[in-house]
């Protein structure tokens, strides 16, 4: 089923709410069929992104309040174009805690195919010894450590980073802050493997602790923003008060300890940390070595971001920030989640 097909007729019913499947096929009559528009309509509301109203001939459509969180974003068709001409949240949206947590953010199929992932890194991790469960271990670390600078602009490669966290060699041409960086990202990770219950349940103190560990040495404020920060790509603004971060950051880490499924609570932090970006520089960085935190205090999979296309990580984390919708930071997280899976351990 074409997934543009899918986005045209919850533009429509968005568009024209309380719609009938008739109304929608008069509208798309010319290319698809009414049984492929049932088709469609029946796989919406599976995944609950419309809603039905009434019975038989009187079914109306209407989107459902997950809608905007959960429907799958063209991101190419999205970044045509520029910034100033798109229609954005342009500011921080307190509801959107209410609407995570009201919203299924993995559907059951997705929390099925992580399970099924899960399992088998069990399977493999059990026939590790342990001289080879921290080598594996190791080599995830190097790969998260280069892959989340990199992402923050560190032009450190994979091998330089390789013998700098190893053996101490810094690469020729590089900054002393690049190094830096990346020497706290080993330190950050050793500390939450050593520590791998040390964020649960989920502080802000805690998550203060991570973004010191990581900042360690660099020229950034340690405490929680006091002053404004702009977002390069984006018109989007994050909070400017140091109260209502703090009270938002709070509310981040109430949403992710009353959820109960780890994939979730990972998901989430990615997102929320990145969004409020309760510092003045790491925000990101942070955020990931607390989603590997808490994926492995439950003895999941971590990940090491290694096969993410940096750009797209961006856009995808920016198209949360301006509609509030997570489809295709999702997707990167399972993506990312089955590459761990399949090449440590």
């Amino acid at each position: 089923m074409s997934e543009t097909r899918q986005t045209d007729i919850l533009d429509f019913i968005q568009a024209h709410s309380n719609c009938s499947s008739g109304e929608i096929h008069k509208e798309f009559a010319g290319s698809i069929s009414y049984a492929t528009v049932k088709r469609i309509l029946s796989q919406l509301l599976k995944e609950k992104f419309i809603l039905a109203v009434g019975k038989g001939k009187g079914t109306r459509y209407l989107v459902s309040s997950s809608y905007k969180l959960l429907y799958p974003i063209d991101i190419d068709r999205y970044y045509q174009k520029e910034i100033d001409d798109r229609t954005i949240i342009d500011g921080f949206n307190l509801s959107v805690f209410e609407l995570l947590d009201k919203s299924e953010i993995l559907t059951e199929k997705e929390l099925t195919e992580l399970a099924d992932l899960q399992q088998k890194h069990k399977v493999n991790t059990s026939q590790l010894s342990d001289s080879e469960y921290k080598k594996e271990l190791e080599r995830l670390a190097i790969d998260l450590s280069w892959k989340s600078s990199q992402i923050e602009g560190n032009t450190y490669s994979l091998l330089e980073t390789e013998r700098l966290l190893k053996e101490r060699e810094t690469a020729a041409g590089r900054t002393k802050e690049e190094a830096i960086m990346l020497l706290n990202h080993k330190d950050a990770i050793d500390f939450i493997v050593e520590n791998p219950d040390y964020l649960i349940p989920l502080t802000i103190a805690k998550i203060e602790d991570i973004h010191s560990l990581l900042t360690k040495e660099l020229a950034v404020d340690k405490n929680l923003r006091r002053r404004r920060v702009g977002i390069s790509g984006t018109n989007y603004r994050p909070l400017d008060n140091e109260f209502q971060i703090r009270e938002a950051l709070k509310a981040a880490c109430e949403l992710v300890n009353k959820k109960e499924n780890a994939f979730e609570k990972a998901l989430l932090i990615l997102l929320l940390i990145s969004y409020i970006q309760p510092f003045m520089d790491g925000n990101k960085r942070t955020t990931r070595i607390v989603c590997n935190s808490i994926l492995m205090n439950y003895k999941h999979c971590p990940i090491s971001f290694r096969t993410v296309d940096s750009v797209y990580y961006k856009k995808a984390m920016l198209l949360f920030y301006e509609q509030n919708n997570i489809s295709r930071f999702k997707e990167i997280f399972i993506d990312q989640f089955e590459f761990a899976v399949k090449t440590y351990f």
